[in-house]
């Protein structure tokens, strides 16, 4: 098997506060390999979108990456200087933003700032880079491409306002796009359409995609493999099929189980309780204070990491043949 297009390993992230620097990313590990899909699910507050600002090097402060390697074809992202760093960003790796109305500048047309990426990269300048632009934009299927290059963000819908930012993270022809929640507060209608622009897309210019969600159905329709996450650790991977067959984890199976069965009078499931806050994990797995299968090693140690079967792990004391019940 040929080596991945990027690697994460042990990626650490902290936020420095007055009482200590507690990790939103702790310790997580995946790959991603080339024309893949990954799938990052979890609930809100679960470190998905520290990952991915992770892996690009934009963490806000007082965040900090304190540990870990990112391995983006074959050089370690977080050994690069910053004008390195930029060279990749746009050109390597997009990112989709989960909220194109922040994401985009208001005071400049969208036509201009898809023609700035590619102006940054040194693709395509002034009138070429704007023609480029137009084109970029009839791509993403954004109807009368020529004149919607001359609206400003507010003038264009929120899917209109996606189309753009994938337009903008499709500019330089990177090898991997992280969507964030690409669907976020969008119809459903308008969901099904952007799902489709980001599979046309990935298989016309061979993409890898990291895609981040806390939609099953999503995931289920677009990823190839799945990476659950829970309080920032990975608490299962899979395939897709297999996690949606077979889930092991206690938490990947609570999420599909709240998952709507569309029978009429059906009471829908929930989780109970929430994920724990920055820097007040419980010991051990920290899953295990909402947990229905909790026993004893739960509370001690954080659980490793246990093979199921061929490309599915699961972090649960479940499948420790040396623990008692």
């Amino acid at each position: 098997m040929s080596d991945p297009l990027l690697a994460v390993e042990h990626l650490t992230t902290v936020f420095d506060t007055g009482r200590g620097a507690p990790a939103a990313v702790d310790g997580v590990s995946f790959e991603i390999r080339a024309g893949e899909t990954l799938g990052l699910v979890g609930e809100s507050g679960s470190g998905k979108s520290i990952t991915a600002l992770s892996i690009m090097r934009l963490v806000p402060p007082p965040g900090r990456i304190a540990g870990g390697r990112i391995l983006f074809q074959g050089r370690d992202l977080l050994a690069l200087a910053e004008r390195d760093m930029r060279a990749v960003r746009g050109a390597g790796i997009s990112l989709i933003f989960q909220e194109p109305m922040s994401a985009l500048n208001p005071v400049f047309t969208v036509g201009d700032q898809v023609a700035e990426a590619l102006a940054v990269h040194g693709r395509a300048k002034g009138r070429a880079a704007r023609a480029r632009a137009v084109e970029l934009l009839d791509a993403v299927r954004i109807p009368d491409a020529a004149a919607r290059a001359r609206d400003y963000p507010h003038q264009l819908s929120g899917g209109m306002r996606q189309r753009v930012l994938i337009a903008i993270a499709l500019a330089c022809k990177p090898s991997l796009v992280i969507a964030d929640e690409p669907t976020t507060a969008l119809d459903v209608t308008i969901q099904a359409e952007i799902l489709d622009l980001l599979r046309e897309m990935k298989a016309a210019l061979h993409l890898s995609l990291l895609l981040i969600t806390h939609d099953l159905g999503v995931i289920a329709e677009t990823a190839d493999r799945v990476a659950v996450m829970y309080a920032g650790r990975i608490v299962e991977e899979a395939p897709v099929r297999t996690l949606f067959r077979d889930p092991r984890h206690p938490y990947t199976r609570g999420l599909l189980a709240s998952m709507p069965t569309g029978a009429r009078g059906a009471r829908l499931r929930a989780i109970d309780g929430a994920v724990p806050m920055l820097g007040q994990l419980p010991p051990g797995c920290s899953f295990n204070p909402r947990c229905p299968d909790r026993f004893a090693p739960c509370t001690g140690d954080p659980p490793p990491e246990y093979a199921i079967g061929p490309e599915h792990d699961a972090r649960c004391y479940l499948y420790d043949p040396h623990a008692a019940r």
